[in-house]
């Protein structure tokens, strides 16, 4: 059997019986994610009760820079994180003992879920006329620097020609539009606000350069905490199963659980993110390949090195 689906039928069955016990007699998992679409499950999971379901009382915070949760992750300030691939590769190659514990969300082509983004009015119509410019992106040496490296790259032009700066996602529209910086890399649910309130226009999806479709994301833990707690590793990785599954069928009401959790509005016929149901190594090396393609990563390794294996 492969790994994936190994990864799957271990989450076959609840580690712990919830029953009529209260949260508080539940092992806490503490999770930490950026409040954005991709970061968006474990909203779902304890919206739906999935949580409870498996025997988990966890306990969410927000935090706005992948760094940030890392940070947390590295620190013990929380148990379980979400972040981009690139990102954990990275620390990964860095010997931070970080490993993944579940899929979060995968990158599909045709929903193009990542854009760039300039005003409305701005003379940039393609790649070309980025070189000199100031680029904005959600985290600058993750995914999304990697993207737009390969985008850049593929349409002629050296990465290296224009300038990078990070900034949340929740002021870029206002900066593009009032010319503060010359374009954004963007998500849902921040560019659908944007294009209705006409802050923006799309010249391109970065994302898609790395290849068609792929795993974005993943959920993370320190191996140390993984290896002292394996059943609420394993009780986790099927909430977060359970989620995907639910979201990925019900984008509509998923919308308004995200809307609650993040106050951004967002229209529920705008393109979702999908989610991950296994943790699948060949949907992760595109992005470990690209990666290292675009310097942010010395050398390629497999996959699944990344993931913890119990």
């Amino acid at each position: 059997m492969r790994r994936a689906e190994l990864i799957r039928a271990a989450a076959a069955a609840p580690l712990f019986a919830a029953g009529a016990a209260g949260a508080q007699e539940l092992p806490t998992v503490r999770v930490i994610v950026p409040p954005i679409d991709p970061g968006s499950q474990a909203f779902y999971a304890r919206d739906q009760g999935f949580f409870k379901k498996v025997g988990l009382n966890v306990e969410i915070s927000t935090q706005l820079s992948g760094g940030a949760v890392a940070a947390a992750i590295a620190g013990g300030a929380a148990d379980v994180g979400q972040a981009n691939l690139t990102s954990i590769a990275t620390a990964h190659e860095r010997g931070l003992p970080f490993v993944a514990i579940a899929g979060a969300n995968l990158f599909v082509w045709q929903q193009h879920q990542n854009v760039l983004a300039v005003a409305p009015n701005s003379p940039i119509k393609n790649a070309k006329d980025l070189i000199g410019k100031t680029i904005a992106l959600p985290g600058v040496k993750n995914i999304t620097e990697v993207a737009l490296d390969a985008w850049l790259d593929q349409r002629g032009v050296a990465p290296n020609s224009i300038k990078a700066i990070e900034m949340p996602m929740s002021s870029m529209a206002e900066a593009v539009d009032a010319g503060r910086i010359d374009a954004a890399e963007m998500t849902y649910p921040e560019i659908a606000d944007a294009l209705e309130k006409k802050q923006v226009r799309v010249i391109g999806y970065p994302f898609e350069a790395i290849a068609k479709n792929f795993l974005a994301g993943c959920w993370f833990t320190n191996v140390n905490w993984a290896k002292a707690h394996p059943e609420l590793v394993r009780a986790y990785a099927q909430a977060m199963a359970m989620s995907a599954d639910w979201a990925n069928a019900h984008p509509d009401l998923s919308a308004k659980v995200l809307e609650r959790a993040t106050g951004v509005p967002l229209n529920p016929a705008s393109p979702r993110v999908k989610f991950a149901t296994t943790l699948d190594p060949r949907a992760m090396q595109p992005v470990i390949d690209a990666s290292v393609k675009y310097g942010l990563l010395k050398a390629s390794f497999p996959a699944i090195d990344l993931i913890y294996k119990a």
